[in-house]
């Protein structure tokens, strides 16, 4: 069933930012409804579109977007063009949601959404970092089980867009996953990073060949190439009468101070690795010091992590390599975590069907189209409670001029 034709009634020309709501309800649209014909009230897009609206609003599970709904179900019938003025209970939601939608088609079509909603183009190589990492819901851990719904995203962490999200199955893991989510993104352009797991050969020969670079980091998990590395940035001594080999190190420090610490970072970049390592397409490997003041307990702390790139010395310098590897960590800053807080993922006990994929996709809409619109540094939580009055009150005016 398509209901795409179907044409929204108002027009919301108030709303504090500007969001297509028949360009979304397209998109809904062209989602597959496993549904027989007979006996459907709600088009399967108007369901979708409400669960996003209240999703925005601040409401995180299907018993509070139907709440939501109903109490703006005058003006959301006048909205979709719906035959009765009466919203969907939870349950409809929770169905029709859960187990009539495949979610691997919802994924593509958002991921082709947001594409079409990126500005900047990609220019260059090495000009956009994408992140990838994976998250359980823990609230999908029912009583007595130890493993929940776990999903795997792709995320652009300066633009705060999700551009791809699979489930890992229970009897996988994220090594096995992350070709299936790369094979949704055309990497042309693109840097992928991730942490010591995604470290993997096959993977980094499938970025390259399909037109993007890697970026690293390397721990235990690889321990002929760590060694490798760090001998590289701590050679012998060499006894009197002997000169140590040059190396063709660069350096690059970056100090800042913010949270209530003082922090410098320390990059150190070779390329003398390349064409000696087993590691396929290697360019560049590092060595990341990191050391930090708690101002308020004068503790001084240090780590060092060693990585590898893809990338060649004339694209990404020490600099933009160290700016690369920190926006590894936005993924669980600007994603992870705001969709665990503000959002409530891990405390929604959604858990029929494909539905927790199908809400945390629409949570990865909303946090995207925020970000897009308002800056990469939104609050969310802030967002969504002032989308929630403005968007109440342009809607109640707009319906109320058409009765």
């Amino acid at each position: 069933m398509n209901y795409s034709t179907i044409a929204l009634n108002l027009k919301l020309p108030t709303l504090p930012f500007i969001m297509d709501l028949q360009q979304l309800y397209e998109k809904f649209g062209s989602l597959t409804d496993t549904r027989k014909p007979k006996g459907v009230r709600y088009p399967l897009p108007a369901l979708a579109l409400m669960a996003l609206l209240a999703k925005f609003a601040g409401e995180d599970n299907f018993q509070e977007i139907a709440d939501w709904a109903r109490g703006h179900q005058s003006e959301l019938a006048q909205l979709l063009n719906l035959p009765r003025v009466r919203t969907p209970h939870a349950a409809t939601f929770s169905r029709v949601l859960g187990d009539k939608v495949e979610c691997d088609e919802l994924e593509g079509l958002l991921s082709t959404y947001f594409k079409q909603q990126l500005s900047a183009k990609v220019a260059q190589r090495g000009s956009l970092t994408l992140s990838i990492d994976g998250k359980t819901l823990r609230g999908t851990i029912g009583a007595g089980q130890t493993q929940g719904v776990h999903l795997m995203a792709a995320y652009l962490p300066r633009q705060g867009i999700v551009l791809a999200q699979v489930e890992v199955g229970a009897k996988t893991n994220e090594i096995t996953a992350a070709p299936r989510l790369l094979k949704l993104i055309d990497l042309r352009g693109v840097v992928v990073t991730g942490d010591a797991m995604q470290a993997q050969k096959a993977l980094s020969v499938q970025v390259v060949a399909d037109g993007g670079d890697y970026l690293w980091l390397v721990k235990a998990n690889q321990k002929g190439l760590l060694g490798e590395i760090e001998q590289l940035f701590e050679p012998l001594e060499w006894g009197t009468g002997f000169n140590s080999v040059p190396l063709d190190l660069e350096h690059f420090t970056h100090s800042e101070k913010g949270h209530g610490r003082l922090e410098k970072r320390t990059i150190t970049v070779s390329s003398e690795l390349s064409g000696y390592s087993y590691w396929p397409y290697l360019q560049q490997v590092f060595k990341l010091e990191r050391e930090w003041l708690e101002l308020s307990s004068g503790a001084v702390r240090r780590e060092t992590r060693y990585g590898i790139t893809s990338l060649p010395r004339q694209v990404a310098r020490p600099q933009r390599l160290l700016q690369i590897a920190r926006e590894e960590w936005g993924i669980e800053n600007g994603l992870h975590w705001v969709r665990d807080v503000t959002f409530r993922e891990d405390q929604c006990q959604v858990r029929r069907g494909q539905a927790p994929q199908f809400l945390a996709a629409l949570d990865n809409v909303v946090i995207g189209i925020l970000r897009l619109r308002l800056g990469s540094q939104t609050n969310v939580a802030k967002a969504r409670r002032g989308w929630s009055y403005n968007f109440s009150r342009t809607l109640f005016k707009a319906s109320s001029s058409l009765l």
